[in-house]
């Protein structure tokens, strides 16, 4: 899933990464470095819209930046094809010859191409992964994900720039009809999306037909772009886009929705991946994806079930404490969150305050740091309001990493288009996780880490990233960040709360046949969330089978090996350099993270 943390992630790749090469030109390059900048190179051939995310189409992949990626079902056989020549490759380097950081890199990139060249084996549908079995969805498509990429990521500052921004209009055409033909193809075999889905895609797809074309993203970016940057021919721009928007992308886009409504008629309600071919070997692949664990549906469900019964029991007493007697848990949370006393003012001097209170506990926290970790970033983090022009269709926070230099600090944006969407009493966690000790803390010390190849700083893993935030949120605790903060420490509780819902709430729809409207009834009365909340985060499950459970289950392993690495150090075990073990390899499956730590209790005793 591209979050908007990744869209950041790569713009500040996007800076360091032509440098980077052209460091590396002069060094020597093992076989190993050798076999990943190949990879790098056929992924960003392959992905163009990859190459222009990092900054890397220029110079002899210029010709990149004017196109976009194939989608075919030829291109996804090739793409299946690759992968395995690819972990042939890999396989062929011996690994008992590594050493250091090269280990954990070869298991990295073995990991991904395993489970990738498994899906690829298994299932004749989706587009070769097991993330999603839908290519066209609320969630996945390019009629979704394109103008925003051309919009956000394509850059517009020359002449040839727009004319590359004008080509890809015409390969967004393409890339949809191709998206057509796998739909198709997969519908045949019965891969179609449930109805609900189908009815949210569709009226997604309704909006952007219905909409007066010269409105549409596309055709708007260039035109103010173009303007910022005085291009000689920026008059033509606009005329040019609204052209091909109407004459190609449109219809493309009509297809799909006549494809969909077809569909529509013979969907199930069923909302869990059982149903389709292989389905159960799909969750299961989508859940190692996502996770990078083998923990198995079953498992998953039952310590989802027992987080929740034991997070509810601490929430009710500290809730009780706070003279909170009456209701369930959920609906005592939902009371809370509706409290006045606790929502900021929602005029500018109001937002302001509320940013100005965050900073100070991330002020705090930077002073409490010393006292769990050894490496800190060398960049500093700030809070952020979301820009008021985009804060309408803005997600609910983000984070942007500091330059390499230390010369522009992290900072994450947090969206106050209603101040009631963040009771004062749940903002606390939320800084945890986003700043320090959480994402700003992980993500500036991985890029801070000299000695990771390009590859390693391309790919990422929900599970390491998400379970070290979650960790973080817990390690405040631990830190005595709530010892005087009783309300703050309940938001705490809430959101690994709303973790543990996850984890029954994806394992129940696609391993317990739960349906759609159990798992929005489970979610709303165990956190007392609003059930149009509940719907969307239900049925984003449904797309992404197994996402949701990386959190959770990224925190839980990271307190596993906590725990077993100060059971077998005893008075030797030192958490900071347990945090330096496990932070300084960057992001890793969490399998590889497990051999990570056990060699660091092995090198403490």
């Amino acid at each position: 899933m591209l979050t908007r943390r990744d869209v950041m992630f790569t713009a500040a790749l996007a800076a360091m990464l032509p440098a980077w090469e052209h460091a590396q030109a002069d060094v020597p390059q093992s076989p190993l470095d050798k076999l990943f900048a190949q990879f790098v190179d056929e992924m960003l051939q392959r992905v163009p819209e990859r190459a222009t995310s990092l900054g890397l189409d220029v110079g002899a992949r210029a010709a990149l930046r004017g196109k976009l990626h194939e989608e075919s079902l030829d291109a996804i056989k090739q793409d299946k094809k690759d992968t395995a020549r690819r972990l042939a490759e890999l396989r062929a380097i011996d690994r008992a010859k590594l050493t250091g950081l090269d280990v954990s890199s070869y298991d990295t990139v073995m990991f991904t191409l395993q489970v990738d060249d498994e899906a690829g084996r298994l299932f004749d549908y989706g587009t070769g992964s097991a993330r999603s079995p839908y290519v066209l969805s609320q969630l996945t498509g390019a009629y979704q994900s394109v103008p925003d990429f051309l919009d956000t990521q394509h850059p517009l500052k020359t002449v040839t720039d727009a004319e590359d921004y004008l080509a890809r209009i015409g390969d967004f055409a393409r890339l949809m009809d191709q998206e057509l033909e796998v739909f198709q193809h997969d519908a045949s075999a019965g891969v179609v999306p449930p109805d609900f889905i189908i009815d949210k895609t569709l009226a997604q797809m309704n909006a952007l037909l219905s909409a007066a074309p010269e409105s549409s993203v596309i055709v708007t970016s260039i035109t103010r772009r173009a303007a910022a940057a005085s291009l000689p021919a920026q008059a033509r721009y606009p005329a040019r886009a609204l052209s091909g928007y109407k004459a190609l992308v449109l219809p493309a886009l009509q297809r799909q929705a006549d494809a969909l409504r077809d569909a529509r008629t013979h969907a199930s309600r069923e909302a869990g991946v059982e149903r389709l071919p292989k389905g159960a070997d799909f969750y299961g692949l989508g859940l190692k994806s996502y996770t990078t664990s083998s923990m198995p549906p079953a498992e998953i469900h039952k310590t989802g079930l027992e987080l929740v019964t034991s997070l509810s029991a601490d929430i009710d007493t500290a809730l009780q404490k706070q003279g909170m007697k009456d209701g369930s848990v959920g609906q005592r949370l939902a009371a809370l969150a509706a409290d006045k006393r606790y929502v900021y003012d929602d005029t500018d001097e109001g937002k302001d305050k509320l940013i100005a209170d965050l900073n100070k506990k991330v002020a705090v926290m930077q002073g409490k740091l010393p006292e769990k970790f050894d490496t800190r970033p060398k960049v500093t983090v700030q809070i952020r309001r979301v820009p008021k022009a985009i804060e309408a269709g803005a997600p609910g926070g983000y984070y942007q990493r500091g330059a390499l230099d230390g010369s522009r600090p992290g900072a994450y944006y947090i969206n106050l288009r209603d101040t009631a969407e963040w009771p004062s009493w749940s903002l606390p966690t939320l800084t945890y996780h986003e700043a320090i000790p959480g994402h700003h803390l992980q993500i500036s010390l991985a890029q801070e880490t000299p000695g990771l190849p390009l590859i390693r700083k391309m790919v990422g893993f929900s599970g390491y990233a998400e379970g070290w935030a979650l960790y973080a949120e817990q390690l405040a605790v631990e830190m005595g960040m709530y010892d005087d903060d009783s309300l703050g420490h309940i938001g705490q509780l809430q959101a690994s709360l709303f973790r543990a819902v996850r984890l029954v709430v994806d394992s129940g729809i696609h391993a317990m046949g739960w349906s759609r409207d159990k798992a929005v009834d489970y979610y709303v009365d165990t956190l007392g969330e609003k059930r149009t909340a509940a719907v969307t985060e239900v049925e984003r499950y449904c797309v992404w089978p197994g996402q949701a459970c990386s959190y959770m289950i990224g925190k839980l392993v990271w307190l596993r090996l906590r725990a077993r690495a100060k059971a077998a150090l005893g008075a030797r075990f030192d958490i900071k350099k347990f945090h330096d073990a496990g932070l300084l390899s960057g992001s890793l499956p969490l399998d590889v993270l497990d051999g990570v730590i056990a060699e660091y209790q092995v090198a403490a005793k």
